[in-house]
C-alpha cells in the first residue's frame, strides 16, 4: 500500500498528495466545448431544414452561418488554449481512430471547414444566382458538416469521460448523450433567439431538455464517491445550477406556454445559459476530483489523456 493510503477504497497517494495531474485547462476548453456542440447541432438542423422546401430557407441559412461561425471559434479557441497555432497541426499529422484526441482534432478540422464551405456557397447563390454546381458543392459541404457535427456534439463526453479522473470516468457513459442534448438545446434556443418560431424547433428543444432532466436525475441518484464534486463546494452548484437551468425548467416553460413566443424564447435563453453552466459545471468537477486523493481513481478507456492539458496521470 502507498504511503498516504492507510483505508480501503481510498486512491493511492503519498501521504495525501493527489495522484492525479489536475487539468490544465482554461476558460478556453469549456467554452470550446459549449460552442463546438452549439455548432455542430446547428448543422444537423441546417441539413435536415434545406432539404423541406423553401418554407425553411431561412432557417436553413441562419443554421449553416451558425455552425461556420461556431465552428471557426471553436478553432480558435482550441488554439488559444494549446498556445501556438502548430501544437493543433502537429495533432493532424496522424489519425488514431482509437484516441478520442486524435478524432476530435480530425473532426473539428473537417466539420470546420465543411460548415465554412456550405455557409459561403450558400453567399454565392444567393448574390450571383450560382448556377448547379455551386448548389451541388453546396449540399455536399452541408452534408459532410452535418456528419461530423453529430461527432462534434458527442466526441467532447467522450473525450472527458476516457480519463483517469474520477468524476469523468464515473460518468463516461452519460456524458455524450448529456453534451449531445446541451448542443442540440443550444443551437434551438440561438435559432429562436434570432426570430424562428417553429413547432419543430421547439419539439426538439423539448426533447433536449428532457434528456438534460433525465441525466440530471442520474447525477443526483448516484451515491458514489466519485460523484461528490457535481452535488457540493462550488463545482457543485455550477453543475446543479446549469443542470436546473437546462433541463426542468425549459421543459416545464415549453409545456405550461406551448403558445407563447415569449416563454419559448425565455426557455432558450435560460438553457443556453445552462448549457454553458454545465460545461464549466464539468469542467470545475474533474479539477476538484482530480485534486482529491480520497476519490477512487476511474479506469481510462484510452491509453492517452486529450493532450488540451492533458487532464490525469495515472
Amino acid at each position: 500500500m502507498t504511503p498516504g493510503s492507510d483505508r480501503i477504497g481510498e486512491t493511492p497517494s503519498y501521504y495525501d498528495l493527489p495522484v492525479l495531474k489536475r487539468p490544465t485547462w482554461t476558460w478556453e476548453v469549456p467554452a470550446y466545448f459549449f460552442v463546438g456542440g452549439a455548432a455542430g447541432a446547428a448543422a444537423v438542423i441546417a441539413c435536415v431544414s434545406g432539404t423541406r422546401g423553401t418554407s425553411n430557407d431561412s432557417l436553413a441559412r441562419d443554421a449553416r452561418w451558425l455552425a461556420a461561425g461556431g465552428g471557426a471559434l471553436s478553432a480558435g479557441l482550441l488554439v488559444m488554449d494549446l498556445g501556438r497555432p502548430d501544437r493543433f497541426l502537429n495533432m493532424l499529422r496522424v489519425f488514431k481512430p482509437q484516441s478520442p484526441m486524435s478524432v476530435g482534432a480530425w473532426t473539428l478540422a473537417a466539420f470546420s471547414s465543411a460548415a465554412g464551405a456550405a455557409a459561403f456557397a450558400d453567399l454565392v447563390r444567393d448574390r450571383t444566382r450560382g448556377g448547379l454546381p455551386v448548389v451541388v458543392i453546396g449540399n455536399a459541404a452541408g452534408a459532410l458538416s452535418a456528419a461530423t457535427g453529430l461527432v462534434m456534439t458527442t466526441y467532447t463526453g467522450v473525450l472527458i469521460g476516457a480519463t483517469a479522473i474520477p468524476v469523468w470516468n464515473r460518468h463516461s457513459r452519460l456524458l455524450p448523450m448529456h453534451f449531445a442534448a446541451s448542443g442540440l438545446a443550444s443551437a434551438v434556443s440561438l435559432l429562436e433567439l434570432l426570430g424562428h418560431d417553429h413547432r419543430a424547433l421547439n419539439s426538439l428543444a423539448l426533447v433536449a431538455a428532457a434528456a438534460e432532466t433525465a441525466a440530471g436525475a442520474v447525477i443526483e441518484r448516484d451515491g458514489g464517491d466519485a460523484s461528490r464534486p457535481l452535488k457540493s463546494a462550488g463545482s457543485g452548484w455550477i453543475t446543479r445550477a446549469g443542470g436546473v437551468l437546462s433541463g426542468p425548467v425549459p421543459l416545464v416553460l415549453r409545456l405550461a406556454g406551448a403558445s407563447s413566443p415569449r416563454a419559448r424564447r425565455a426557455a432558450a435563453a435560460l438553457a443556453l445559459a445552462g448549457a454553458m453552466l454545465t460545461r464549466v459545471g464539468w469542467w470545475a468537477a474533474g479539477r476538484r476530483s482530480a485534486d482529491d486523493p480520497r476519490l477512487p481513481l476511474g479506469l481510462p478507456a484510452a491509453a492517452h489523456a486529450p493532450s488540451l492539458g492533458p487532464p490525469a496521470a495515472a
